[in-house]
């Protein structure tokens, strides 16, 4: 390693925004930069290095990092293998569901210099576990982008949330992991229900649902749709009372009730 933070812990850069939190709120300090894109923890005061897309490779290898955590989704390989050739050390994770994401948060803490499991990550683990079959199953689809429409395919972490929870996309066995779908084609497949996550994209009350008419829509937060990290733990209740809520007022639009920011 090139260097410390101090006691001994790492210097670490993120270039994935749950990761970010994931690292800030179990290694404190050994964040020393982090994309224009972590929001989480709001107050973090630490180099930012450009976007998970674009990250500035340059500043990066100028800070002399111990350790760069990226994703392979996320994250562009030529920026990492760039990285890689000026010698800096990438750990690269891969989560395309959530005992994936369990076991990939335990390997990036312990790599980022964590000495024990965090107890958020036990109770992420715990809450997942107790998640009760659902009564019924509801197909939906999940938007994640107008202009042009885009949605979530096959093998994402996202749709796997969702299954457990109840909810089957309806382009799970599509070709792509985030095809882009008509509007026309999305109303044609007639799902029971459509997932509008803030993000990527923005949806709101005002933006998205009046595209599919009367089917039920729901607003959910996508923190905990998209991230792994300490909203993990808060996902299934937060994420099935919207659903549920859904599925109760149809034809109206239900939003997930976003906790306070405790974690």
């Amino acid at each position: 390693m090139t260097g410390t933070t101090g006691a001994g812990v790492p210097r670490v850069v993120s270039l994935v925004p749950s990761l970010t939190e994931a690292v800030a709120v179990t290694v404190p300090g050994a964040l020393v930069g982090v994309t224009d894109w972590c929001s989480h923890p709001p107050d973090l005061d630490v180099v930012r290095v450009g976007g998970t897309k674009n990250p500035r490779v340059d500043r990066i290898v100028g800070m002399r990092p111990d350790l760069v955590v990226a994703n392979e989704e996320e994250n562009r390989g030529p920026d990492l293998d760039a990285l890689r050739a000026a010698g800096v050390e990438v750990l690269v994770t891969e989560v395309r569901d959530v005992p994936g994401a369990l076991r990939e948060l335990d390997r990036v803490l312990t790599a980022c210099g964590a000495r024990t499991r965090p107890r958020w990550l036990d109770e992420a683990e715990a809450a997942w576990a107790g998640v009760p079959g659902p009564g019924r199953r509801t197909s939906a689809i999940v938007p994640i982008w107008r202009r042009p429409w885009m949605v979530l395919g096959r093998d994402t972490f996202a749709g796997d949330v969702l299954v457990r929870l109840g909810v089957d996309n309806v382009y799970a066995r599509h070709e792509e992991r985030y095809p882009r779908v008509p509007l026309a084609e999305l109303r044609a497949a007639a799902p029971e229900l459509v997932v509008l996550p803030d993000e990527p994209y923005r949806f709101t009350a005002d933006d998205g649902p009046e595209a599919f008419g009367d089917v039920p829509c729901a607003l959910v937060d996508g923190r905990h749709l998209t991230w792994y990290g300490p909203s993990l733990a808060r996902a299934p209740r937060v994420l099935g009372e919207a659903l549920r809520a859904a599925e109760r007022n149809a034809g109206r639009v239900a939003t997930a009730t976003v906790d306070p920011p405790a974690d």
